[in-house]
C-alpha cells in the first residue's frame, strides 16, 4: 500500500525503526527528526507519544511539521485531544492545516477498504469506501452498526484453516469484521461513516446490560488526559464497570506500588475527581466507572499485551493480570480507586 504510493509518485520511503513504547520512542523520536519528510502515517499511540514528548519544544514542532501536506493515522482510535494538539504544532509551524485523515480496514482486507478523502476537522471519521469494495451495515436500535466487507481486496480464507475461514464470512459472502460504525450524518451518507468502537470487545454486566467499551475508553482517556497513558475498560459478567490504568509518564511517583498497583496516593485522589466528573454527566451503569487501579508495569511486548499496530491486546491484558482484575473488584484492597 504505502510502498507502491511512493513508487507511483516517485517519492521516497522512511521506514521508522523504533516502536511506540517508552524505550523504543526514542529512536523514533530521532528517526522523525532526521528524516521529517511531507506525509506522516502511524498508529494512534506514536502520535499520542509524539504530542507529549514535544509539546513543550516548539523547535521540534517547527521542524516536524512545517512541511507536512499529510497526517494519517489508523489502527485504533486517536484520542481528540492528540488530534487539537496536532493541529496546533502544524498552524504554529505552517501557518495553516494539512490534510489529516483517517481509513479503516483490517489485515484480511489488504489493508484499506473505507478512506477519508476531504478535510473532516476531527478525530474518528473513517470515510467512504474504496472502489470496489461493498459494506454491509447491520444496524442495532440506536443505528450503531457493524461493519462487514465484500470487494477484491478480501483475502480468500486463512491459510490451512477451513474452519477458520467459513467462521470469517457470513452466508452472503461478507467479511466478518467485528468492528462497529455510524454515520457522520444521517441525513448524508456520502459524508462517510465514524468508527465505533469494537462489537467484539463490548461485554454484558451481570445486569445483562451491553457496555460499548471502545467508547468509554475514549471518553475515560479525554477525561484522564495527563494522568492516563491509556486504559482497559472491565467489567465482563461483574455488577460494575471498573478500568485498568496505565499512568502517563511521570504521573505517579516511584516507588508507590503494592503487589503490581501504584498506590500513590495523590494520582489515586486526582484519578477519582475526574473520574467523578465524568459520571455526573452519563445515566446508567453502562457509562459509569466506578472503581480503577492504576497498573505499575506498562504493557508488555514481550507478552503480547501490545499488537503490532501499537494498540492494547485487551484479552491479553485481561488474562495475563487476572488477580488485578480480582483485585480491582475487591472492595478492600488499598490500591482500588472507588468512585
Amino acid at each position: 500500500h504505502n510502498v507502491n504510493m511512493m513508487l507511483s509518485h516517485g517519492g521516497t520511503l522512511t521506514i521508522d525503526s523504533g516502536k511506540p513504547t517508552g524505550r523504543g520512542f526514542a529512536t523514533t523520536l530521532k528517526n522523525r527528526t532526521d528524516r521529517p519528510g511531507t506525509l506522516a502515517f502511524n498508529v494512534p499511540v506514536g502520535w499520542n507519544m509524539l504530542v507529549d514528548a514535544i509539546k513543550d519544544d516548539t523547535a521540534t514542532q517547527e521542524h516536524l511539521f512545517k512541511d507536512q501536506q499529510l497526517l494519517f493515522y489508523a489502527g485504533a482510535s486517536l484520542p481528540q485531544d492528540v488530534w487539537e494538539a496536532l493541529e496546533q504544532f502544524c498552524l504554529r509551524a505552517r501557518g495553516g492545516l494539512p490534510m489529516m485523515i483517517s481509513s479503516w480496514g483490517l489485515t484480511e482486507t489488504a489493508p484499506a477498504c473505507v478512506m477519508v478523502h476531504e478535510p473532516i476537522g476531527r478525530s474518528g471519521v473513517i470515510g467512504v469506501p474504496l472502489p470496489a469494495v461493498e459494506l454491509k451495515l447491520i444496524p442495532d436500535a440506536d443505528m450503531r452498526c457493524e461493519i462487514r466487507v465484500k470487494g477484491p481486496n478480501i483475502m480468500p480464507g486463512y491459510y490451512g484453516d477451513p474452519e477458520k475461514t467459513a467462521q470469517a464470512f457470513d452466508d452472503e459472502g461478507f467479511f466478518i469484521t467485528g468492528d462497529a460504525v455510524r454515520f457522520v450524518d444521517p441525513e448524508d451518507e456520502n459524508r462517510g461513516l465514524v468508527f465505533d468502537g469494537r462489537v467484539s470487545e463490548d461485554f454484558k454486566l451481570d445486569t445483562g446490560t451491553w457496555v460499548q467499551a471502545g467508547n468509554l475508553r475514549m471518553t475515560a482517556l479525554k477525561e484522564l488526559a495527563g494522568l492516563a497513558q491509556d486504559v482497559v475498560v472491565c467489567g465482563h459478567d461483574r455488577g460494575e464497570v471498573g478500568l485498568f490504568i496505565f499512568p502517563a509518564p511521570g504521573a505517579a511517583e516511584p516507588g508507590e506500588v503494592t503487589e503490581g498497583a501504584v498506590t500513590d496516593t495523590h494520582l489515586m485522589t486526582q484519578i477519582e475527581v475526574k473520574l467523578r466528573e465524568m459520571n455526573a454527566h452519563v445515566t446508567g451503569s453502562a457509562k459509569r466507572i466506578t472503581r480503577a487501579i492504576v497498573l505499575a508495569e506498562a504493557p508488555s511486548l514481550e507478552h503480547h499485551e501490545i499488537t503490532d499496530k501499537g494498540s492494547l491486546n485487551i484479552k491479553k491484558i485481561l488474562t495475563r493480570r487476572a488477580d488485578l482484575l480480582e483485585r480491582l473488584y475487591d472492595n478492600e484492597d488499598p490500591a482500588l480507586i472507588r468512585v
